[in-house]
């Protein structure tokens, strides 16, 4: 069992809220967190027939015989319970009387949100993070930015070819598995279960076809008319099944920072997967040796850091304030987090050495009449961390 930073926060909630939700991606480790957390909670799974037969035909039944805490994982197969449920916490008014989990949280979301809302904390658990595997302390959002030379320049896990190749899902490291055998098996379950059951697909082919396609505009400006023609369906219909995706922690869209200091900026959210891992599978890369030589081993590597540092924030409870910037001039920073009062831009390379031209970038977002933030990061693929005029160069397995 990997240490997790979300624990101590499920833990905090349940002794606030009578219900906390915890979503996430199958596999992430949702099941392992709350039995650890809440050790002397019954557990029931509703994957169960038979306890969701008990579950949908007797609710008030099936929720009497659990009369202490409970953990009801894949809560969204039993969606009748819900309504029992709020009738139940507002009676009993008890904290951390229910632990739900899902991984379709599409359909898990829809249903508390109608008849749960003010009486749920809503928590998503991703896979590990680097410094969850690692098994050292996680940074926290306020710790990502006020780091110093010293704190980034921990010892190197290793390659960092092999990390991306493997991707974060627990039980590929846990259990040592092949990482492509994994994830083929991941994808198969996830489109033949979750994704039929909501979308009522008959062509699954097409479907997986939609998600390599995606795969391969990783980290790129989403066009949704090019994705949905090339993939031989409607443009309403990509949109659908984009939506699944990114309700199923998959994939998230990068969107422009809003508060801009140039009239000028590209509106369009960039497209990324969560898990360099399952990109990769989906990029049909063999072997950490051919991610070395990939044309879209940049693509991947910047996957990797944004979901560590997306992962910094959704770990702790919070809702990740990242996007990007991008002028119609062809001015980029790949990562701006906005903390409020600071905003902080985040330059991303995959190379080993660093560049002069490599702050490019940064120089230029910082230097725009209006903008006060002059802190910036540059995260890449080498092992020495230090200050450059200003600029935190940091290396690529520092960010969480």
């Amino acid at each position: 069992m990997f240490p997790r930073a979300l624990a101590p926060v499920l833990k905090r909630l349940a002794t606030q809220y009578p219900v906390v939700s915890l979503t996430g991606p199958r596999q992430s480790g949702k099941t392992t967190l709350t039995r650890l957390v809440f050790p002397k909670y019954r557990y029931v799974s509703l994957e169960d027939p038979e306890q969701r037969e008990f579950a949908t035909r007797d609710p008030m039944g099936f929720l009497g015989s659990h009369p202490g805490g409970v953990i009801l994982d894949e809560a969204q197969r039993a969606p009748q319970l819900f309504s029992y449920i709020q009738t139940l916490v507002d009676l009993e008014g008890k904290p951390g009387r229910f632990i739900l989990t899902g991984s379709q949280q599409f359909l898990l979301l829809s249903k508390v949100s109608q008849t749960l809302a003010g009486r749920i904390a809503l928590l998503q658990l991703h896979p590990l993070s680097l410094s969850e595997l690692r098994e050292t302390r996680p940074l926290v959002p306020d710790r990502l930015l006020r780091a110093h030379a010293p704190s980034f320049t921990r010892p190197s896990p290793g390659s960092v070819d092999r990390i991306l190749f493997r991707g974060m899902y627990p039980r590929v490291h846990d259990k040592k598995m092949d990482a492509r055998e994994w994830y083929g098996s991941y994808l198969r379950t996830y489109v033949e279960r979750d994704v039929r059951d909501v979308l009522r697909i008959g062509d699954l082919g097409t479907f997986q076809s939609f998600v390599r396609l995606c795969a391969g505009r990783a980290g790129q400006l989403l066009n949704l008319s090019s994705l949905a023609a090339d993939c031989g369906i409607t443009h309403p219909t990509a949109r659908a099944w984009l939506s699944v995706l990114e309700a199923s922690s998959l994939v998230f869209l990068l969107r422009p920072h809003s508060r801009n200091f140039s009239k000028r900026i590209i509106r369009t959210p960039k497209l990324y997967f969560l898990d360099s891992g399952l990109l990769c599978y989906l990029l049909r890369i063999r072997n950490e040796e051919d991610l070395a030589t990939h044309p879209l081993r940049g693509n991947i590597f910047e996957t990797f850091i944004l979901s560590e540092i997306y992962k910094v924030f959704a770990h702790a409870g919070e809702d990740p304030p990242l996007f990007f910037w991008r002028d119609q001039t062809g001015h980029e920073v790949d990562l701006i987090i906005d903390l409020g009062r600071t905003v902080v831009p985040v330059e991303i390379k995959s190379a080993k050495t660093v560049a002069a031209d490599f702050f490019r970038g940064l120089r230029y977002w910082m230097s725009l009449p209006g903008n006060s933030s002059k802190d910036g990061i540059l995260v890449y693929g080498g092992e020495k961390g230090y200050v450059r005029e200003g600029i935190q160069v940091r290396p690529w397995h520092t960010c969480s």
